[in-house]
């Protein structure tokens, strides 16, 4: 896998990210208010250095149910201080008393609802986050305020973020490998579906290089598969003659394919720029129709919402949201050059990826 390229220019900034957990802080928003009573008992937690999965663990053992009973919408880093939903399913049961929480975890709210939380539910990440040791080089406050009023504009690349693709990239090479007949078979489900999901993801970061590098990752290309903003729907740009217009808006956005069987093809232009990178995955897309994974779209342009930011000192304080499934290292790679922070910044067994909204390193 090669460098992504910018859509504005490599930045010249550099700076590090996460000295301290309260650096990354994210919220899940979601679309509606849980409550109105129900077999399941909805938790809104604050915590700190806790990943998703292993605190619905802890909470499992605490409410002594399956670990099945517990449902969230996301994945949440654990370098981070994050706010996310936890349901728990306790049919005919009171709710559990939290007497002794573990150290980093705060309940802020609960109440009883009639579904359990499912992944994706929610709608929005917001992100507040501390970029220091700031080192503006040859660039300006003034240079730094107009890309990130263009970021606002315009939004950024929706690149899958390096987690997705596992430490070093190991997903990406070994799902590749064992793809094309050239490496062995996952030995588990969950690594298989690693695998899986790090291959597709590649290739639709491929193929989205390709439009940055044309300069049309927010602009429509004849024959496009198109998406309006917040919709899983998905049209042609040629039955649409306002696309332009659309998408010039903020309405609609073009999208790259999520390689596998079937799925909504482009014509034209769009058709001979995507066919062209998808000629160099022939036996990872082949492989991949072998396991039946289906094929889907993805958004080429990834919206950057409420984008408000303070620079103090050698601190840049950003604030934004961003729809599910993208990723804030995605925004931030477009801003500045993110320096890796000495081993002793993190404590012993900490993981110390810079990772994005909806991933945790594996």
């Amino acid at each position: 896998m090669s460098e992504l390229p910018h859509a504005f220019l490599a930045p010249q900034i550099k700076g590090c990210i996460r000295r301290q957990p309260a650096d990354f802080f994210v919220r899940e928003e979601l679309s509606f208010e849980p409550g109105d009573g129900g077999e399941h008992v909805w938790l809104f937690i604050r915590k700190t250095e806790w990943n998703t999965t292993d605190l619905a663990l802890w909470l499992a053992k605490a409410a002594r149910i399956s670990l099945k009973a517990v449902g969230y919408s996301g994945l949440k880093d654990r370098r981070a201080v994050t706010e996310q939903w936890f349901s728990l399913h306790l049919p005919g049961k009171p709710d559990p008393v939290w007497e002794a929480l573990p150290t980093g975890v705060e309940i802020l709210k609960t109440c009883r609802h009639t579904r359990k939380l499912n992944r994706g539910t929610h709608r929005f990440n917001y992100f507040s986050i501390a970029l220091t040791a700031l080192e503006l080089g040859d660039s300006s406050e003034s240079a730094l305020n107009d890309r990130l009023t263009e970021i606002a504009r315009r939004g950024v690349p929706n690149y899958f973020g390096e987690q997705r693709f596992g430490r070093d990239k190991g997903n990406w090479q070994r799902g590749g490998e064992w793809l094309r007949g050239e490496g062995e078979a996952p030995r588990k489900a969950q690594l298989k579906s690693f695998w899986l999901s790090a291959v597709r993801s590649g290739i639709f970061n491929a193929v989205l290089a390709e439009r940055v590098r044309r300069d049309c990752w927010d602009k429509p290309l004849v024959g496009d598969i198109c998406q309006p903003d917040g919709s899983r729907g998905l049209f042609n740009q040629l039955d649409e003659p306002a696309c332009a217009e659309r998408m010039a808006a903020g309405e609609v956005h073009p999208t790259a394919p999520m390689p596998g069987t079937g799925g909504l093809l482009p014509q034209q232009d769009s058709a001979e720029l995507e066919q062209q990178i998808l000629d160099l995955f022939q036996a990872e897309i082949a492989g991949l129709q072998a396991e039946g994974v289906e094929a889907a779209r993805r958004a080429t342009r990834l919206p950057v919402r409420d984008l408000d930011w303070v620079l103090s000192g050698d601190m840049l304080t950003l604030s934004f949201r961003l729809p599910v499934g993208s990723f804030a290292t995605s925004v931030l790679a477009e801003i500045l050059e993110l320096q890796p922070l000495p081993l002793e910044s993190f404590p012993e067994g900490a993981v110390s990826e810079v990772t994005g909204s909806e991933s945790e390193a594996k």
